[in-house]
């Protein structure tokens, strides 16, 4: 059994990669699907949004789910739901049938990925656990970094005539794979709780998420109109009448969602980690500079960013030695080294104009991911430190909406600040849109002196 813990991780971190990558890989396929599908701009907006969407409305849902059946059964639902979803996107020949596949697919993740970090925290030790989170941390970037590659790759090879299609089809044998991998390698463990699933408190919380991403990913495409600002503004209400009903039922000792002590834990590491994930959320203005600016093609785009692997297997292995030594100042020293590589982007972007390459950002975007991969390490075993297993699917779904809310909130403003200012020039427009990034960065910075220190963490409850 002690081996198999160790495998059924890798099946799980599996999961996780392929959930990044399939996050970002239709990126560089769409121009193509929508010359063989016919479809609009505001379909293929869908196409990449319907995934995030599904995903991030599922994440606390799934995460309390596991907490009452068990990590295991959800893993695998989540598993059986994002490759059939996969299967029918591969196999669509109707943009409508796509979106639908892809909103799927997005709940499928919802309901696989919390458990991961659940699992982690109740099978590994406190000696173990900092190793477990290295790879569980590292699929995030280097997922988020392999999807842009393997899409261009794939929908370039044209495999068996597949085309764009392969970027979906080929989740199937990986699917196969980490099911029949779950099944074999997981433990089955029964869920804590039993009471009822709180159900008035899911579709608050859903309203209220869909009222925030739904125009942080639309908003822009669709020129803000004013019921996008009017969905950003009452997303307010709704997350107040959800904290109102999530401490009513806590109180008449039910089942919240997300128990109220539970989010007072959380909240200085999760201020951190949404500005972080904010703050790298200005790579899709990188991308668009690159091709559109600088005439790179996607592949020479994705490559350029491709060093930055290097720097995040090099955080991670950083962040598992010392984060919890060194507690919050590992992690500030951490963000520094974001901040300081953005920066350095920021200042080469206009100072070298068109005769910017991949060469000159080699150093930066090696910095870049060095201090991503340290900073999201320490930041999710900060998280998780003073989690109990009864309450590690809860934080899981906190946690990973978080990491959602903060790429969706990035991408969003970045881009709003990049085609606000396109008529100055692509440089102009790239870096004031890093500037905006460095500044979320440096607000980062600033909250690590509020985030709980996980040498001095006490478990909740």
């Amino acid at each position: 059994m002690e081996r198999l813990r160790w495998w059924a991780l890798a099946v799980a971190v599996l999961a996780v990669l392929v959930d990044m990558i399939d996050n970002q890989i239709v990126a560089v396929a769409l121009p193509t699907i929508q010359r063989e599908l016919g479809t609009g701009e505001a379909a293929l907006q869908w196409i990449s949004a319907g995934y995030a969407l599904g995903f991030a409305v599922t994440l606390i849902t799934g995460g309390r789910l596991g907490d009452r059946h068990g990590t295991k059964k959800l893993f695998v639902a989540g598993m059986v739901v994002f490759t059939a979803a996969s299967l029918v996107a591969g196999l669509s020949g109707h943009v409508g049938v796509l979106i639908a596949a892809r909103v799927a697919q997005g709940v499928g993740s919802g309901l696989m990925v919390p458990q991961v970090l659940s699992f982690i925290h109740a099978e590994f030790g406190e000696r173990e656990r900092p190793k477990a989170m290295t790879w569980y941390a590292a699929a995030f970037p280097v997922g988020g970094l392999a999807g842009p590659l393997l899409g261009g790759a794939l929908t370039e090879a044209d495999l068996f005539g597949t085309g764009w299609r392969a970027i979906f089809l080929v989740n199937l044998p990986i699917g196969l794979l980490a099911l029949a991998g779950a099944l074999v390698t997981m433990p089955s463990r029964p869920g804590f709780f039993r009471h009822r699933m709180d159900a008035v408190g899911l579709a608050l919380l859903t309203a209220a998420l869909f009222a925030v991403f739904y125009p942080l990913v639309q908003g822009r495409e669709l020129g803000w109109p004013w019921w996008t600002l009017a969905l950003l503004v009452a997303a307010i209400p709704l997350f107040g009448v959800f904290a109102l009903h999530q401490r009513a039922r806590f109180r008449r000792g039910g089942e919240p969602l997300v128990p109220p002590d539970l989010l007072r834990c959380l909240a200085g590491s999760q201020a951190v980690l949404l500005c972080v994930n904010t703050g790298v959320g200005v790579f899709f203005v990188l991308t668009l500079h690159l091709q559109l600016g600088l005439g790179f093609s996607p592949w020479e785009a994705a490559v350029t960013f491709a060093p930055s692997t290097l720097g995040i297997v090099a955080g991670n292995v950083l962040s598992m030695n010392l984060a919890a030594r060194f507690g919050r100042a590992f992690t500030a020293a951490a963000v520094g080294v974001l901040l300081a590589g953005l920066a350095a982007i920021a200042v080469l972007v206009p100072w070298l104009g068109p005769a910017l390459t991949g060469w000159v950002l080699l150093a930066p975007v090696i910095a870049v991911g060095l201090g991503m991969g340290a900073a999201l390490n320490a930041l999710f075993t900060a998280s998780m430190s003073a989690i109990p297993p009864e309450r590690a699917g809860a934080a899981s779904g906190v946690v990973n909406t978080t990491v959602q809310l903060g790429t969706a909130t990035g991408i969003a403003l970045s881009g709003t600040v990049f085609f606000a200012r396109l008529e100055s020039g692509y440089a102009a427009a790239t870096a004031g849109a890093l500037a905006v990034s460095s500044g979320v960065l440096v607000l980062a910075l600033a909250l690590t002196a509020v985030q709980p220190s996980v040498r001095q963490s006490q478990p909740v409850g």
